[in-house]
C-alpha cells in the first residue's frame, strides 16, 4: 500500500489517480481530505505533517510513502517529519531544484536540504525528485484573464523550463511502482524554456481569445507577492524569475529517462486546464 501526502494538491491528486488506475492500494493524506476528494477504492485519511503523530493511522499497512513538504512546515523539525513517515521503509520525496540552485535561501534551499538529509539518514530506501517551477503557478493569472483577458507579470522575456505537475506525478508513480530508483535523485523540468509572455500567448490559444501581456516592474511584482508570502521568499522567487542561474535554465533529461517520453510542453498544460481561464 502506498501513502500519498499532499493528496489534494497539484501533484498529489494526479498521483493518487495514477496509482489507483494502476491497481495499487492507496491511502491519500491531506489536512481536510474526505472520501469525496479521492477516487473510489482509495482510503482518505485526514492528517497533518506539522503534527507528525497524526500520521500514525495513515501509515497502517503501508509499504511506501510519497512525501511532500512545503513552506507551511518550516516551523516543524525535518527529522520529526521524516521519522513519522519512515516506518514503511520506502520514501519518495518531492523536494525542490532550489536545494542545489539556491542553497543559501531559507525558503528555497536550506529547509529542503534538511529534509533531504533527514530522508537519506532515515535508513529507509529513498528517491528524491527535484522539480523546477510548476506550470500550475500560472493559475495565479486566472482572475485577471477571466476578467479582462490580461496578464501582468515581471520579466516577460526571461525563459524557464517549467514543468507540468502531471509529469511530476507520472514520474513519482513510476518511481513508486518500478524497481531501480532507490538512492537516485531526479531533476524534473519541462521540455523547453518558455517566457511569461509565451505562457500568456499559449493560454490565449487554449481559450480561443488573445490574452494581453503587461510588463510589471520587479517592485510592482514584489508588492503583489508580499500579500501572501514573506519578504525573503518573495525576493528569492523574483531572483529566480528575473535572473535564473544556468542550472535553473537547464533542461533536464530525467523525465524522459524515467518515463520513456519527453515531458509535456506548457501549451499542453494550458489546453488541458483552459476552463480555469475562461
Amino acid at each position: 500500500m502506498i501513502v500519498v501526502t499532499g493528496a489534494t494538491g497539484n501533484v498529489g491528486r494526479t498521483l493518487v489517480r495514477l496509482l489507483a488506475e494502476a491497481g495499487e492500494q492507496v491511502t491519500a493524506v491531506s489536512r481536510r481530505i474526505t472520501d469525496a476528494d479521492v477516487p473510489q477504492g482509495v482510503r482518505a485519511v485526514a492528517a497533518d505533517l506539522a503534527d507528525p503523530g497524526s500520521m500514525k493511522a495513515a501509515l497502517e499497512g503501508a509499504d511506501a510513502v510519497f512525501l511532500l513538504t512545503g513552506g507551511d512546515l518550516f516551523a516543524t523539525e525535518p527529522k520529526e517529519i521524516v521519522a513519522a513517515v519512515s516506518g514503511p521503509g520506502r520514501i519518495v520525496l518531492l523536494s525542490s531544484q532550489g536545494v542545489v540552485t539556491r542553497p543559501d535561501s531559507a525558503s528555497h534551499g536550506r529547509f529542503g536540504a534538511e529534509v533531504e538529509r533527514a530522508v537519506i539518514d532515515s535508513g529507509a530506501r529513498w528517491t528524491i525528485l527535484r522539480p523546477g517551477g510548476f506550470a500550475s503557478n500560472r493559475y495565479a493569472w486566472a482572475g485577471s484573464i477571466r476578467a479582462d483577458r490580461t496578464v501582468a507579470a515581471p520579466f516577460g522575456d526571461v525563459g524557464l523550463p517549467i514543468i507540468d505537475p502531471d509529469d511530476i506525478a507520472a514520474v513519482a508513480a513510476a518511481v513508486l511502482r518500478e524497481p531501480g530508483h532507490d538512492g537516485r535523485t531526479y531533476e524534473l523540468t519541462g521540455p523547453e524554456a518558455v517566457t511569461p509572455r509565451q505562457n500568456a500567448e499559449a493560454i490565449g490559444q487554449a481559450i480561443g481569445e488573445p490574452v494581453a501581456f503587461v510588463e510589471q516592474t520587479r517592485e510592482e511584482a514584489r508588492e503583489q507577492l508580499l500579500a501572501f508570502m514573506p519578504a525573503p521568499v518573495a525576493d528569492t522567487t523574483l531572483d529566480i524569475l528575473g535572473e535564473p542561474t544556468e542550472a535553473e535554465r537547464r533542461i533536464s533529461p530525467d523525465v524522459e529517462r524515467v518515463l520513456g517520453r519527453a515531458p509535456q510542453p506548457f501549451a499542453a498544460w494550458a489546453r488541458r486546464n483552459a476552463a480555469a481561464f475562461r
